[in-house]
């Protein structure tokens, strides 16, 4: 084939691509989760060939949150809230600008989910950089006016599994595990995210006093939860009436910002949630 023809058709092939790029966005530049296909849940076992670094001093978080490069590399700030299971990425989205200086982050097993969040978060960042004027009302109001959603990022990860591997002792804030896999068939209950040894791993990068947030749709499955956190001695409940003003807001986009909490409420089922606060380790 002459070389004419070899160079218009990788140009060809290069406009498809660029258009069919262009098209998994939308109009404000953010991903259309329909070109995200992926199944439901998966295999907390199974060897995902994830990258998961030895030890938390191990892993360069600046390439998620490059705004705080610095004060990342001199260790004056980490990460302080995790969404466990982030799911399509609406609680991180809807956290971010509410708590612009805390660093988040969503894990989630499934690479094309996690994809969607990066996507989705590197959309929100690059629209509040720009002060888009033609993005939604709802979504300027959640930029800051630090450039906007520098502070949240996603990771692909198994948190059942390498939690530790991330996060040191106390490092934590708040973390949440909403709508869960609730793994219905008995022998597949060894594989729910709640159990007392993953609380114990809980507990252990979560400061004294910092917050659980969990919510379902399945009655059964939250009686599991709420059972195994009243038997772990590091976990109290918290009422909603007492919380803290800022863990009513986190609570807030707990109950509403979440897409799998939007699905319910759409077909009009029904949620249970509750609020833990990590108890101080006794003294010995």
């Amino acid at each position: 084939m002459p070389p004419k023809r070899d160079a218009e058709e990788a140009a060809l092939d290069n406009n498809n691509d660029t258009q069919k790029e262009a098209s998994s966005l939308n109009k404000f530049g953010l991903p259309k989760k329909k070109f995200y296909r992926q199944r439901a849940h998966a295999n907390p076992f199974s060897d995902h060939q994830l990258d998961v670094p030895l030890h938390p001093h191990h892993k360069d978080w600046a390439a998620h949150f490059p705004a705080y490069a610095d004060e990342l590399k001199s260790r004056t700030k980490g990460v302080e809230m995790a969404d466990v299971g982030c799911g399509f990425g609406g609680l991180i989205v809807s956290l971010a600008p509410r708590f612009p200086n805390t660093l988040m982050l969503g894990m989630e097993i499934r690479p094309q989910v996690t994809q969607y969040v990066h996507d989705r978060i590197t959309g929100l960042r690059n629209l509040a950089e720009k002060g888009e004027t033609e993005m939604p009302a709802k979504l300027e109001s959640q930029a800051d006016g630090k450039g906007g959603y520098q502070n949240a990022s996603v990771i692909r990860a198994n948190a059942m599994k390498f939690l530790p591997n991330f996060f040191e002792k106390g490092q934590l804030k708040k973390i949440f595990f909403l709508f869960p896999d609730p793994h219905f068939k008995a022998r597949k209950h060894k594989a729910r995210i709640i159990t007392q040894t993953l609380l114990s791993e809980y507990a252990y990068v979560l400061a004294p006093n910092a917050m659980l947030f969990n919510i379902t749709d399945v009655p059964d499955l939250f009686s599991w939860m709420q059972m195994h956190l009243e038997k772990h001695p590091l976990f109290e409940r918290i009422p909603d009436e007492e919380l803290s003003e800022e863990d009513q807001v986190a609570l807030s986009c707990v109950k509403s910002e979440t897409e799998e909490g939007k699905k319910v409420t759409r077909n009009g089922g029904g949620r249970q949630w509750a609020t833990w606060r990590r108890i101080p380790d006794p003294v010995i």
